[in-house]
């Protein structure tokens, strides 16, 4: 059986979407299910229901009393419920696989309700990607990739949680006992800007910015990231021509 992979779209991240989704069905295969999680279309359904604004061009979530830095940043705990197999995988947009999502899902032990690269991650505060403000918080990147045990009674609180909590809790997965989080080699979440040059990636997390953004065009595995985009784009073009 596949089991899903959850990406996070965000309206202003489509080529990053779009390098994400090639990158894993490269090395997956085109049968690989992924779904996009869409924040208007959790909202029409009436799963996403806080309540947040626009400042200064930026999302701001008012029971957060923060900034939001992409239209997922919550909605992706509603993974659990948005799943009807066993276990799931949830990533941020910004990520280039170098490997095949089977070989993470492999991971999967039913002893864990989530499992997730338990990085020691405290940038420096200031501005990321598109002049996103960069906020440091407990546990920072944990949930930019999950490995999902949809079906775990400890997610039982999620749908009202999402709707109420602020994101730093949901981002420290404090809705679980620690016993209940188990830990992912930092391979599947390498990230640019603070991982070991020494590590081989087996997905890259561009979490500071991607390589079509102002001073991230030579960061490393940029050229992959570029090659993997133009990659998308070419065929995006040939199925408009054969379904013209």
């Amino acid at each position: 059986m596949r089991y899903p992979v959850f990406v996070g779209f965000d309206s202003r991240e489509v080529a990053a979407y779009d390098v994400c989704v090639h990158s894993m069905r490269g090395h997956a295969g085109p049968a690989q299910p992924v779904v996009a999680v869409r924040e208007a279309q959790l909202r029409a359904t009436g799963l996403y229901s806080r309540p947040h604004e626009r400042r200064d061009g930026r999302l701001w979530d008012t029971l957060s009393a923060a900034p939001m830095s992409t239209e997922f940043a919550l909605t992706r705990f509603l993974v659990p419920v948005l799943c009807a197999a066993e276990w799931a995988v949830f990533c941020d947009c910004d990520f280039l696989w170098r490997a095949d999502v089977r070989e993470l899902l492999a991971l999967a032990d039913s002893r864990y309700a989530v499992m997730v690269v338990k990085h020691d991650y405290a940038p420096a505060e200031g501005l990321k990607m598109d002049g996103q403000i960069q906020l440091a918080y407990p546990r920072k990147n944990w949930s930019s990739l999950v490995l999902w045990n949809c079906r775990h009674p400890a997610h039982a609180p999620l749908p009202e949680l999402v709707n109420r909590w602020p994101g730093r809790r949901l981002h420290g997965f404090e809705w679980l006992n620690d016993a209940l989080i188990g830990a992912l080699p930092e391979a599947w979440n390498w990230l640019e800007g603070h991982s070991s040059a020494q590590l081989d990636p087996k997905a890259v997390h561009f979490t500071r910015g991607t390589p079509d953004l102002p001073g991230y065009e030579n960061v490393p595995f940029a050229a992959e990231w570029r090659s993997a985009r133009a990659e998308a784009s070419q065929l995006a073009m040939a199925d408009t021509v054969a379904a013209s």
